[in-house]
């Protein structure tokens, strides 16, 4: 090796591609549509405007994300149908969460139905629409259908955390070992408030924590700095490790909060100070293995 290639090495390093990002936790819907939405409410100023996949390409492109997954914020049924075709029509969209009642009488054929679509990579339930898990739990037609999300190998995302709900995902899986699963806005928990839940999750393979819904409001202020946020960040990253955590926004409801570009730095920053592969793991070869999502152009990775 010549000492000129010594020299170009650490500059060759340095020329590393950004990252590429798959954002995880999106969310889309028309306010425009005839009759509304059943999500977000009108009189919130902040959320209630379309959002649609080429206002979310603006903002997100330039920040080097390349594809989302879009997570059900209606409990219509024919809701999942009308994000699948938006999905069709924009290669940003590598895949989406739908919402099914797995106790329903016509679950089956929902799931049969809606799964035939490649992009269509799992369900939502949990807190969320007046429902709670731990009293579907009771019911042996409800955890069927569970079953028969994890036979169709796809994945069950969780909705709104709290230590009751991290309880029942416990015994979920108890009773579906083979349950994929994605706890998703676990960053807004006090994790010392479900600590043994977690504890006791980490060791689960098939369980997934979504760090999205990072920043939170304290004192009338949101802070945007990583020292804020960095105790919750290492908690979960000291349970759960390089492998089990995944990327997500949680736009536009993020907008709560802080711009897109606020959101994603927190997590950026940390991530990034972990190294490169780590860093990779999170914010997209994670997400493969919790959602199985599609690659559809060349901008997004393969595994």
């Amino acid at each position: 090796m010549t000492r000129r290639t010594l020299l170009a090495l650490p500059l060759a390093a340095a020329a590393q591609p950004p990252i590429p990002i798959i954002d995880t936790h999106i969310h889309l819907f028309d306010t425009a549509r005839p009759g509304g939405v059943p999500w977000p409410p009108k009189d919130n100023a902040t959320l209630y405007k379309p959002a649609l996949p080429p206002r979310y390409r603006e903002l997100a492109g330039p920040l080097g994300i390349v594809g989302a997954i879009e997570v059900e914020a209606s409990p219509l049924i024919e809701d999942t149908q009308w994000v699948l075709d938006i999905a069709a029509k924009d290669e940003m969209i590598v895949g989406t969460i739908g919402h099914l009642e797995p106790a329903a009488p016509d679950f089956r054929r929902q799931l049969d139905r809606f799964r035939r679509n490649p992009l269509f990579r799992g369900v939502r339930y949990g807190n969320l629409w007046g429902r709670d898990l731990r009293d579907e739990m009771a019911n042996p037609a409800f955890v069927e259908g569970i079953r028969a999300i994890a036979d169709a190998g796809l994945t069950l995302d969780t909705a709104n955390p709290t230590p009751k709900l991290m309880e029942t995902v416990l015994l979920l899986t108890d009773r579906v070992p083979t349950l994929r699963v994605v706890l998703d806005h676990v960053p807004q928990m006090d994790p010392v408030a479900a600590a043994q839940s977690l504890r006791e999750l980490a060791p689960r393979p098939h369980v997934y924590v979504k760090v999205s819904s990072v920043l939170r409001r304290v004192d009338g202020r949101v802070p945007e700095e990583l020292a804020f946020y960095r105790d919750r960040l290492d908690n979960l990253f000291g349970l759960f490790g390089e492998d089990r955590l995944v990327y997500g926004s949680d736009w536009p409801n993020s907008d709560t909060w802080a711009p897109y570009p606020a959101v994603l730095k927190v997590v950026r920053e940390y991530f990034t100070a972990k190294g490169r592969a780590i860093a990779e793991k999170y914010f997209w070869r994670n997400s493969v293995a919790a959602y199985g999502w599609v690659k559809r152009n060349s901008t997004q990775p393969s595994a």
